[in-house]
């Protein structure tokens, strides 16, 4: 992160923006499956990066253009109403479900500047999916990147206190899952992150206290709380180049004795790297631990209806492995932008104690036409479940991709209408549990 004078009220945003840029175009891609949770730490600081990233650019936003303002409050409501068709609603591979599904949203963002160097802000997406066929599927939505955060300045000390959350329901974004349309639940990560800016040398502390509550006793056993501590030291060897050292550390306990509590390390290396005003890269990499608790005492864990063998506990060997990232962005043209993030990694698993996998997830942006807007993505996963199996894990290898295409219009000033596609792929050595499914929808949004 180059070296500024901005103002401190506007720093917050500055500093966020500029350090995950290039995270906030994929957070979607890449960052809103719930039990993304490999280098837990690590990949924790990222989504806080990509949230943050998105953050700012929300509130820059409503500094500009606001529902309601009083004194220096502004706040930002923008409604939008969707209606999808789901031709596979609960991912089977022998009889999907399809269903018509009715989405409002309410998408609010608050800035409230309490002096001229603490910032209190919110960024909320509230909305309710009503499935008109099998209502048993419906449920309300917290949009990934919600956020409450309140930034305060101490000399050269940036102190950010914040309560990242969501609630979704959507199966189809978490590549480990298939034969149910009831994995999702509430993730909360609450804490606060600390920057020395020495100019030449940048200094981050950080600690989160991060519950995942499952929204279905189907997956109950997944419900955990972590602790997340992180460290980060970077020397900018240019203005536009800061390389540095981090390391991570998650401790994770589950509610009932299903999976096995485990603690895990990172370390690492990383750079980030802004040739320019228009692109943006940061490559990772470094070596993760994990260690087992063996806590598990009843492997009663159901994957699309079939449970291992009675009185099975699982058992898992402690694993090292590697992990890197790369994620750059390129505003090519004022009409094109490309984005891509690529890696592998180690997660915590859902059918067993361990996913390992290899991901690429590419997005261009167009904006070719006057008022036309057009989005292209793709999401890849190789994995594996089992990883370090010994005994009751569920052992997969299985490849996941999630294509979109989407196009916005503006009909009107303040109105546009948007059309979505989305087609997700599974395969798997167990050929029970793939499955292909379309989505199409079509979405009004009304921005003041």
């Amino acid at each position: 992160m180059p070296h500024t004078q901005t103002p401190k009220n506007l720093l917050a945003a500055t500093h966020r923006t500029r350090a995950a840029a290039s995270l906030a175009m994929g957070a979607g891609l890449c960052l809103a499956s719930l039990s993304a949770r490999g280098q837990e730490g690590l990949r924790n600081s990222m989504a806080g990066d990509a949230a943050a990233a998105a953050q700012a650019q929300a509130q820059a936003q409503a500094l500009q253009s606001y529902t309601f303002k009083t004194g220096d409050f502004r706040l930002l409501a923008v409604p939008s109403l969707e209606m999808d068709w789901n031709d596979n609603v609960d991912l089977s591979k022998s009889s999907p479900q399809e269903d018509y599904i009715l989405k409002p949203l309410l998408r609010l963002t608050g800035t409230y500047p309490l002096t001229q160097h603490n910032v209190l802000s919110l960024t909320v997406g509230i909305g309710y999916d009503e499935y008109l066929q099998h209502s048993q599927y419906s449920a309300m939505r917290v949009e990934s990147g919600s956020t409450l955060s309140f930034d305060t300045y101490i000399k050269d000390f940036w102190i950010n206190f914040h309560d990242r959350f969501q609630f979704t329901r959507d199966p189809s974004i978490e590549p480990g899952i298939a034969g149910t349309a009831f994995y999702g639940g509430l993730n909360n990560t609450a804490g606060l992150a600390v920057t020395w800016d020495l100019r030449d040398v940048v200094l981050t502390l950080g600690y989160d206290h991060q519950n995942f509550i499952a929204s279905s006793s189907e997956f109950a056993y997944l419900t955990r709380s972590s602790e997340l501590p992180l460290a980060r030291a970077g020397f900018r060897f240019r203005p536009d180049l800061t390389v540095g050292v981090e390391g991570t550390a998650s401790f994770t306990t589950y509610n009932q004795a299903v999976l096995n509590e485990y603690q895990s390390y990172s370390a690492g290396v990383y750079a980030d790297w802004k040739p320019g005003s228009y692109l943006h890269i940061q490559p990772r990499a470094g070596y993760v631990i994990y260690q087992f608790d063996h806590t598990s005492q009843s492997a009663q864990v159901f994957y699309i209806g079939v449970p291992p063998p009675a009185g099975e506990t699982i058992q898992t060997a402690d694993l090292t492995s590697w992990y890197a990232d790369l994620t750059l962005s390129h505003q090519i043209t004022k009409a094109l932008t490309y984005s891509l993030s690529a890696g592998h990694e180690i997660r915590g698993g859902i059918q067993s104690d361990v996913i390992e996998d290899s991901y690429v997830r590419p997005a261009i942006q167009w904006a070719i036409l006057k008022d036309v807007s057009l989005r292209t993505s793709i999401s890849y996963e190789h994995g594996q479940q089992g990883e370090g199996n010994v005994t009751g894990n569920l052992t997969e290898t299985y490849d996941w991709l999630g294509a979109n295409l989407s196009a916005e219009y503006a009909i009107m000033k303040q109105l546009t209408v948007g059309l979505n596609y989305r087609l997700t792929i599974r395969s798997a050595n167990l050929s029970t549990y793939e499955y292909t499914q379309n989505l199409v929808g079509l979405q009004l949004t009304y921005r003041p």
